[in-house]
């Protein structure tokens, strides 16, 4: 709700007589409900739905708290690791040449389960930030098969009772450090703040996205539930920002112009296939003079092309169509070195303006709404940015940690949305967040790093937890008021949802859930 001066308004400042526990308590009870609390425990309380009114303190009528309890039995162990909408049990229905598979398929409603999720045998409490970066207890993701695969590449090692993160991976084997730093030394604009947010397509175990953070870059890491199984799972027992998705048919869930840097390591996404509509969707995610960086086939071809089980008149081909694809796209080739090549998106649209007509792409037409992201199929045009805002481009957007407090040339597609409306909506959440601290003492420690704020409107609960060691899942509603934009543009991620269905991730991956 708005009230006159275009602030986004909650009930509960509305009334700050409610405590802020009872918006915990029914927050807990609104998750199970949804299918995305991971607990381990049998029949406990599920759902609890409160009233309160409260009149004035000479008035005696005050009713008390109304609980109803309503208790799910456990689900089998089988579902330990169940992911409703990516459910491996329904795959069969949905294989075609395209990994439409690998996209959300949420069961009807007489399929859905209403039990509680178990934890594997031997669950323990997680290991916590920032050691948890470096390993994790093998009894809470109990992955075998991806051990075996990937240990030779340095993804992963069982030692005793944990999994190591040496941090290497299939184009990275001796280190992502010095993968990231000869990235840096390409691309100076990841050392100086230019850079803030990333988008790591195919992440493995998402060791790429954790190096990141350290340098000040925040990555969202992303991968499908597939014969990998637990990269995403892996990523968020380590504290590393990810979800799960696929580029496939259907747009990804974040709005257009977002992320500052795409990255794909021997990904194994068919970027030129299907007329290139998988580079059509990075396109669309990637802010105007952001980049795209890719290591594996068919870079370095004329060297590594023996090792890739193909033909060099093959792989000579492949690259030549994605130079092609991309020149078409109004990315521009930055820098080569080695095993890393780097695109960089047009700052500006004069390059769409010379587009010849007839051509593929084609630009999308003014029918085509950008930043329709949920379940939206994925066009086979090119998004042009709207030229209206000039401060959107990577060039013109301020520098992190700035960025965080300028408010957003997006802001004006926001209803009533507005700079006085930004900075008090940032105001009040420094002073929410800190009464929380008062509320969850564990908050701002090292024993709470994964969050969801489950309804957020700028990200301003994000915003102040900046400091914290945690990073935050900005949520918006695939109904709610489109503010995902202007999330992005301050340096922070997010993702659009309908909280009708289960949420893109695994169970007991979140630590604190916040809904306001």
């Amino acid at each position: 709700m708005n009230n006159k001066d275009g602030i986004l308004v909650t009930q509960q400042e509305k009334s700050m007589i409610v405590p802020v526990t009872i918006i915990f308590v029914v927050l807990c009870g609104f998750s199970f409900f949804m299918g995305i609390i991971f607990c381990s425990e049998k029949d406990r309380l599920l759902s609890i739905y409160g009233q309160i009114s409260i009149g004035s303190p000479k008035e005696s009528s005050i009713n008390p708290l109304q609980i109803k309890y309503i208790s799910f039995p456990e689900c089998s162990a089988e579902f330990q690791d169940y992911t409703p909408c990516t459910d491996p049990r329904r795959w069969k229905k949905y294989i075609s040449r395209q990994p439409t598979l690998l996209e959300r398929h949420c069961p009807p409603k007489s399929e859905r389960r209403e039990c509680l999720v178990p934890p594997p045998d031997g669950y323990k409490t997680p290991i916590t930030w920032p050691k948890s970066r470096d390993e994790c207890w093998y009894s809470n993701v109990p992955n075998e098969w991806i051990n075996k695969q990937k240990s030779n590449q340095h993804w992963l090692k069982k030692e005793g009772e944990k999994f190591i993160f040496p941090g290497g991976g299939t184009m990275f084997p001796n280190g992502v450090g010095k993968y990231v730093d000869l990235m840096q030394d390409l691309i100076p604009e990841m050392k100086d703040g230019t850079i803030r947010t990333a988008i790591d397509t195919g992440c493995g175990v998402a060791s790429w996205g954790g190096n990141l953070l350290d340098r000040g870059i925040l990555t969202l890491s992303l991968a499908p539930r597939d014969n990998h199984r637990a990269q995403i799972q892996f990523a968020l027992e380590r504290g590393i920002p990810a979800i799960l998705g696929v580029i496939s048919t259907q747009r990804l869930p974040f709005p257009s112009n977002s992320f500052d840097m795409a990255h794909c390591s021997r990904c194994l996404i068919p970027w030129t296939e299907f007329g290139g509509t998988y580079l059509l969707e990075i396109h669309r995610i990637v802010r105007p003079g952001g980049f795209w960086v890719l290591s594996g086939p068919p870079v370095n071809y004329k060297r590594r092309w023996r090792g890739w089980n193909t033909t060099i008149e093959a792989q000579t081909s492949d690259y030549e169509k994605l130079q092609e694809l991309l020149t078409s796209m109004c990315f521009k080739m930055f820098k080569e070195k080695g095993d890393i090549a780097v695109w960089q998106k047009s700052e500006d649209n004069n390059c769409y303006n010379k587009l010849v007509r007839d051509t593929y792409p084609p630009s999308c037409d003014d029918g085509i709404e950008p930043d329709s992201a949920w379940y939206t199929p994925i066009r086979p045009c090119i998004v042009v940015p709207d030229p209206k805002f000039r401060k959107l481009g990577l060039p013109s957007i301020s520098k992190w940690p700035e960025r965080l407090n300028v408010p957003p040339e997006r802001l004006s597609m926001v209803h009533r949305g507005s700079a006085k409306a930004f900075k008090q909506d940032n105001s009040k959440w420094k002073k929410q967040s800190a009464y929380y601290k008062k509320l969850i003492p564990e908050l701002g420690t090292e024993k709470i790093r994964n969050i969801m704020d489950m309804n957020t409107a700028y990200g301003g609960f994000a915003a102040a937890l900046i400091n914290d060691p945690v990073w935050v899942m900005n949520v918006v509603s695939s109904y709610a008021p489109n503010t995902l934009p202007v999330i992005f543009d301050r340096g922070l991620i997010g993702t659009f949802h309908d909280w009708c269905e289960a949420f893109s991730t695994y169970p007991r991956t979140y630590d604190l859930l916040h809904l306001d």
